[in-house]
C-alpha cells in the first residue's frame, strides 16, 4: 500500500473455490496502480497485487492446478500515474509490466493517440510477446509503412498441467482510434482464413479462451462477444469456451451455454475477478479437478431465459449439443490488502504478505508519484462528493460542488461584470471525489478531459435561459470518442484568471510517513457492511467476495448550468454571456436556434471565453486553492469513510 492509503476493515466472506483451471482477471485499470488512496475497500496498490499473484501461483502449484492471469486492456486515462507523463502511460506501463500475465488484450484507450499506440506496439507488446493478443488490431509500422498486428493474432499453448488452450484477443468494433491503427470488425474477423484455421487447429484444443476489451453481455450495443462465440460454437459445438471482457466498468458474469461463460471484472483497480473451472475433458491434463483442502466449483452453466433481465443475449445463440460435466465458481474481489492477504494465506512458503518484488513495486510507485508531483496538495475536500450516490445538486452530489466552482473561477476578467450562464456536460466528470486531500492526482481522477470554455457574448437572457432544458431533453453528449487534445493537460493553468496570489503548494505529509494500517494486517471485522458493490449476474447475487450495503444510484441530467455576476436584487439580466464547453458547441447552437427560442446564431460568433489552455481539468483545482472551507485544514486533511459512506 501507499504510505497515505488505508487498509480495509471488512474482509472476504469465505475462502475461494479452486478448480482444475483458475483465473485472476483485471480490466480497465486506467492508471489506478497506486490504488484508491482515500477508500478503504480499494486501498491496495500494484505492488500488493504483485505479491498476491506470487502467493496465488504458489498455492496453485501446491494444489496441483493451473492458474492463469488475464488482463483485458485500457491501461491509460483515469489517474495521474498514467496521465501526468508524456507519452501517457510512460511510467504506469513499466509498473504494470511487473505482473507476469499469461494473456492480455488491447483497449481502446491504447489507440486514441498515435504516440500511445506506438509506445504500446514498440515497447509494451514486446514485453509480453505472444501473450499480448490483438486479433483484430493492427498498426502501421513507422519503419516499413506496412500494417502489422500490434501483438499476436492468437496463442495456442499448453498449461503447466497439460491443458491445451487456443486464445484470441478481440477489441470491440472501435472507431475512435488514430489513423495509424485499424480495427477489424468482428463480423469480418470471423470470416478471415487465419481465424477459422485457428478455430480448427491441427492440434487438439481443450478450451477456447476469448479475451477482449469488449462487454461480455451480448445485449450491450458495443459487444461483439456474441459474434465471436457463435463463430466458434458453430464449428466446435462441444469445446468449452471461456470469455473475459471489459470496457463497461462493471462486475458481470454471463452464461452463454452449458460449456461457455464470460467474466467482466469492474474498473479502476476496484475489482479483481476470480474464476474457477473443473471438469474440462482432456487426455493430457493432469490437474486435480477437485483439489483438496479448499472449496471446489459446484455450479453448472445454465443460460437464463431470454426473457429474463439477466439474459445473456437478446437473440438466440448457438449452443453446445452434448451434456456438460463442467463446474464453475466466480468471485469479485475487493482490491485491498486484507482481501489479498486473507486469500493468500496457506500458500506455499507463506510467511508475510509482502514479497521482495511487490515491496519494490510499491516503493517505485511512491517514488514516481513524488517525481510527478501527484501528491501536491491544492486543498482539503471537506466532504465526499459522488456522481450518482446522491440526487442531482443535493449535498454530497459532485455537480453541486462543480456548479459553485464554475461560478467562482470561470471568469473572464475583462467581462467580470457581465452576467454569465455557464454550461458543461456532466460526462466531463469521470469519477467521484472522496473527502480528504485534493491533489494534482485527483484533478485527473475527477476530470481527465481537456475541454475549453467558449462563449457567445450578449445573448438575450430570454433565449439563453432556455438552452439548459433543451439540452437535457435531447441526446446525451457522452464522453466520448476522444481526440489528442483530451490528453494535453495543463493543470498549472488552474491559477489563470483567478484574482488571487498564487497559493503555496503543499506536499501532503502522508507521503513521508507510513500509516499503521499499511504496516500490518487488520483482522477486525466491521459490525455492519460498508457501502460497496452489490452485484447481480447470471449466477445470482453471491458473487461479491466482500459483503457490502448497496450504494444508491440516482439519475443525472445531460448538462449542468452555473451562473455568475447576476443582479444581487434577484432580478434577471437583460443579456448574458453564454459560456459553454467547446465539446458541446453544436448542441448549444442548435438549442439557441430552435423556433421557440428564436435565436439566429452561428459558429462564427463563438470565441474563447478563457484561454483554451484553461479546461475542465483546470477549474476544480483553481477553486480548491481559493475556497475558504477547502483551505481550512491544509496541510493535514482529514479523510472520510469513502464513497457512499
Amino acid at each position: 500500500m501507499q504510505p497515505d492509503a488505508q487498509n480495509a476493515t471488512t474482509g472476504p466472506r469465505g475462502p475461494l473455490e479452486w478448480g482444475q483451471l483458475n483465473f485472476l482477471h483485471t480490466t480497465d485499470t486506467h492508471g489506478w496502480l497506486e490504488g484508491h488512496i482515500k477508500e478503504q475497500n480499494y486501498g491496495a496498490d500494484w505492488g500488493d497485487y504483485v505479491s498476491f499473484t506470487k502467493h496465488m501461483r504458489a498455492k496453485a502449484k501446491r494444489l496441483g492446478v493451473d492458474l492463469l492471469l488475464v488482463d483485458t486492456g485500457d491501461l491509460h486515462d483515469g489517474a495521474g500515474l498514467s496521465d501526468a507523463t508524456k507519452p501517457n502511460g510512460n511510467v504506469s506501463n513499466a509498473i504494470f509490466e511487473n505482473v507476469d500475465y499469461d494473456l492480455l488484450s488491447i483497449g481502446n484507450h491504447e489507440l486514441y493517440v498515435t504516440e500511445v499506440a506506438y509506445e504500446t506496439f514498440q515497447n509494451f507488446s514486446k514485453v509480453f510477446g505472444d501473450r499480448y493478443l490483438t486479433s483484430n488490431v493492427q498498426i502501421k509500422n513507422p519503419s516499413t509503412g506496412t500494417w502489422e498486428y500490434i501483438g499476436a493474432k492468437y496463442r495456442y499453448f499448453t498449461t503447466d498441467h497439460g491443458l491445451r488452450i487456443m486464445a484470441f484477443g478481440v477489441l470491440f468494433d472501435f472507431t475512435g482510434n488514430s489513423n495509424v491503427s485499424k480495427v477489424t470488425k468482428a463480423t469480418s474477423l470471423v470470416q478471415e482464413q487465419w481465424f477459422n484455421d485457428a478455430v480448427n487447429y491441427n492440434d487438439p484444443i481443450d478450451l477456447f479462451v476469448v479475451i477482449g476489451h469488449n462487454p461480455v453481455r451480448t445485449n450491450v450495443s458495443s459487444s461483439t462477444f456474441g459474434t465471436l462465440f457463435s463463430a466458434i460454437r458453430k464449428q466446435r459445438p462441444d469445446v468449452p469456451i471461456q470469455g473475459f471482457g471489459g470496457h463497461t466498468h462493471i462486475r458481470d458474469y454471463v452464461v452463454y451455454d452449458n460449456k461457455a461463460t464470460g467474466l467482466e471484472s469492474g474498473r479502476y483497480c476496484e475489482t479483481l475477478g476470480w474464476l474457477a473451472i473443473s471438469g474440462i475433458d482432456s487426455d493430457t491434463c493432469k490437474a486435480n479437478h477437485r483439489p483438496k483442502g479448499v472449496p471446489n466449483p459446484t455450479r453448472s452453466a445454465v443460460p437464463p431465459p431470454l426473457s429474463a433481465t439477466g439474459s445473456a443475449s437478446v437473440t438466440p445463440l448457438p449452443t453446445s449439443t452434448t451434456p456438460s460435466s463442467l463446474r464453475y465458481a466466480r468471485r469479485y474481489l475487493d482490491w485491498n490488502r486484507l482481501t489479498f492477504a486473507t486469500h493468500a494465506e496457506g500458500s506455499q512458503q507463506y510467511v508475510a504478505f509482502d514479497t521482495t518484488k511487490g515491496a519494490d513495486v510499491t516503493s517505485e510507485i511512491t517514488t514516481e508519484r513524488a517525481k510527478l508531483n501527484l501528491t501536491n496538495l491544492y486543498g482539503c475536500a471537506p466532504m465526499t462528493y459522488c456522481q450518482y450516490c446522491k440526487p442531482f445538486l443535493a449535498d454530497g452530489n459532485i455537480f453541486q460542488l462543480l456548479q459553485k466552482a464554475l461560478s467562482t473561477v470561470v471568469v473572464n476578467e475583462t467581462r467580470r461584470d457581465v452576467p454569465r450562464l455557464i454550461l458543461i456536460n456532466t460526462g466531463t466528470v469521470r469519477f467521484d471525489l472522496a473527502k480528504g486531500p485534493f491533489t494534482y492526482d485527483d484533478s485527473f481522477i475527477v476530470s481527465p478531459f481537456a475541454d475549453a470554455f467558449q462563449f457567445i457574448p450578449d445573448v438575450p437572457y430570454s433565449q439563453a435561459s432556455k438552452v439548459l432544458d433543451i439540452l437535457n431533453a435531447g441526446p446525451f453528449q457522452k464522453k466520448r470518442d476522444l481526440s489528442t487534445s483530451d490528453f494535453n493537460f495543463s493543470p498549472l493553468l488552474a491559477d489563470r484568471d483567478v484574482c488571487v496570489d498564487p497559493p503555496l503548494m503543499h506536499s501532503y505529509d502522508g507521503l513521508h510517513r507510513r500509516s499503521e494500517p499499511s504496516g500490518r494486517l487488520i483482522r477486525r471485522q466491521s459490525s455492519s457492511p460498508s457501502p460497496g458493490y452489490t452485484t447481480v449476474d447470471d449466477f445470482g447475487t453471491d458473487g461479491d467476495d466482500t459483503i457490502h450495503s448497496r450504494i444508491a444510484n440516482y439519475p443525472q441530467p445531460n448538462d449542468l448550468q452555473a451562473n455568475g455576476s447576476f443582479p444581487t436584487d434577484g432580478s434577471k439580466p437583460e443579456k448574458v454571456d453564454l459560456v459553454f464547453l467547446d465539446f458541446i458547441v453544436s448542441y448549444v447552437l442548435n438549442a439557441l436556434n430552435q423556433p421557440d427560442v428564436g435565436g439566429n446564431f452561428t459558429k462564427a460568433q463563438v470565441s474563447y471565453y478563457l484561454p483554451k489552455e484553461f479546461t475542465t481539468n483546470s477549474y476544480l483545482p483553481a477553486y480548491a486553492k481559493i475556497a475558504p472551507d477547502w483551505q481550512a485544514n491544509v496541510p493535514n486533511c482529514p479523510v472520510g469513510a469513502g464513497i457512499g459512506g
